[in-house]
């Protein structure tokens, strides 16, 4: 009775370590969906001071021009910028995101069989036992109750873990599939910012040569 209580202790405990694993592996992995997120706004605005260099340039072309001044009087209206797109939202890897609803779908059981919250009961643990019964088989568990019940605690909870330890195994291969995918982002973002900043210092040299 001893054995069988310690190994269902165990168990519980290690079912504990799981959940807590995969609350913080779901807790990162919103992060990194809200780093993103912010990445993309960051390329978006990127994009957006590209768009008026490039105005700017043909600004100071234009002043530069001798006939700059009877082209932009003859001109129509001024150009229109259109309105903004408006950015899409953020969508994580596939592999984060089926990651993610599955561990999210199991987080009433990290309450629910956490070991400071949950125990076997095990008041009185074989004191209806007999040798007999003891060592009596019925459908693979021992036949006295209390026994039975924990063999069967037992079962269930392994089955728990091997379960836990397949979402967490996915949740690492998502959030290894959003690190290099975000870190990809990061690059382009790298090159688009030493580009604006060649870009800048032109314009401003421009700028400078016109006064």
């Amino acid at each position: 009775m001893r054995t069988a209580q310690s190994a269902v202790d165990s168990s519980y405990r290690s079912l504990g370590l799981i959940y807590e694993s995969e609350k913080m592996g779901v807790d990162t992995a919103e992060e990194l969906v809200r780093q993103g997120e912010v990445l993309k706004r960051t390329d978006k605005m990127l994009d957006n001071m590209d768009q008026d260099l490039k105005t700017s340039q043909r600004h100071i072309t234009s002043i530069r021009s001798v006939w700059g001044g009877l082209v932009n009087y003859f001109k129509g209206k001024p150009e229109t910028k259109p309105p903004p797109e408006q950015p899409k939202a953020y969508q994580a890897s596939d592999k984060l995101q089926n990651a993610l609803s599955s561990s999210r779908e199991h987080e009433d059981k990290y309450q629910a069989s956490h070991p400071n919250l949950r125990k076997l009961d095990t008041g009185g643990f074989g004191a209806s036992a007999s040798i007999d019964d003891s060592s009596s088989r019925q459908n693979g568990y021992p036949q006295n109750r209390h026994l039975r019940d924990a063999h069967q605690t037992l079962d269930k909870n392994l089955d728990e873990m091997s379960d836990g330890l397949k979402r967490l195994k996915n949740l690492g291969l998502g959030l290894q599939s959003e690190i290099e995918e975000q870190d990809d982002s990061i690059h382009s973002l790298l090159n688009k910012v030493d580009k604006m900043d060649v870009k800048i210092h032109n314009t401003n040299q421009q700028i400078k040569n016109l006064k």
